[in-house]
């Protein structure tokens, strides 16, 4: 699966290679976090890691193997910072199509919680070897380890794996009312398409990211996100959520009993809308995202 890749990497072929490359990297991301939506988190900081260096004129001889491992590092740093912290501590309306017409949850049996029982390194060496395919040869390389190591690490992360009850690993903190409700209020006024009433919604500090295109900030810039929507004609929305989070689940409006073509995570700061994650334009995410409508 690895291939020659070309000595003078740089910001131009990156750019070029995301399409091929994001997916997969997400797919490695999701499981190293388990979560789709932290593996996104991840595979952002991990390319703004890459572009940084690029520009600073690193040299990369296998931009493959380079990429993955700075994704497993921005992981690790995560859940180290994460410890940390505890530490510090201790125009169409839904009216018009039956909402039973919505598929009801996702068709992904397993959780990606599981992959959190095993150490960063069977972690890693499983979700390269068992998930996206790679050899043990091919591992050693992007994980910059021998293949004993690997083929060890394997074996004692499928081990782990088979011992693990997937209905118990599965199981999220269900939202609460005034989620649902809000939710249910959200998805109404994008149905209607009433949008001044959208943006009354929003914080002055609201953030939103429209996945791997853009990031906006503050009531001004982000009440245009809705404009563009206004615009469009293929989606309607329903509340739910995805992985225990508040979402919004978008389906094709010519065939709502469709599968779910993306999600907008939506979180409040008592009514008001703090922040707003768009998968619209990373579609991937759904390969392995667990989701039900509410």
């Amino acid at each position: 699966m690895l291939t020659n890749e070309k000595k003078n990497f740089d910001l131009a072929r990156l750019e070029a290679a995301l399409p091929t490359l994001r997916p997969e990297l997400h797919r490695y991301c999701a499981r190293m976090m388990g979560s789709v939506v932290d593996g996104e988190d991840i595979l952002q900081e991990t390319l703004l890691k890459a572009s940084r260096s690029l520009t600073n004129g690193i040299v990369v001889k296998q931009p493959r193997a380079w990429l993955f491992r700075i994704a497993h590092n921005t992981a690790l740093n995560y859940f180290r910072s994460t410890r940390k912290e505890m530490a510090m501590k201790n125009e169409i309306s839904l009216e018009t199509s039956s909402i039973d017409e919505f598929p009801r949850q996702s068709t992904v049996k397993d959780t990606l919680r599981p992959f959190l029982q095993l150490t960063p390194k069977q972690r890693s060496t499983v979700i390269l070897r068992d998930v996206l395919g790679y050899s043990a040869a091919e591992v050693s390389v992007l994980t910059d380890s021998s293949v004993e190591s690997v083929k060890s690490a394997l074996h004692r992360g499928r081990n782990v794996l088979k011992e693990i009850d997937q209905d118990e690993a599965a199981q999220e903190v269900p939202l609460d009312e005034h989620q649902k409700e809000l939710l249910s209020l959200y998805a109404k006024y994008f149905n209607d398409q009433d949008f001044d009433r959208l943006r009354d919604m929003l914080s002055e500090e609201v953030r939103l990211q429209l996945v791997s295109r853009v990031s906006l900030n503050g009531k001004e810039e982000v009440s245009s996100y809705f404009g563009n929507y206004q615009k469009a004609e293929d989606w309607i929305m329903t509340p739910g959520c995805v992985e225990g989070r508040p979402a919004i689940l978008v389906f094709d409006r010519t065939d709502p009993s469709g599968p779910l073509s993306y999600f907008i995570l939506v979180n409040w700061d008592a009514e008001r809308v703090l922040t707003i994650q768009d998968f619209r334009y990373a579609r991937y995410v759904l390969q392995d995202a667990q989701w039900e409508r509410i």
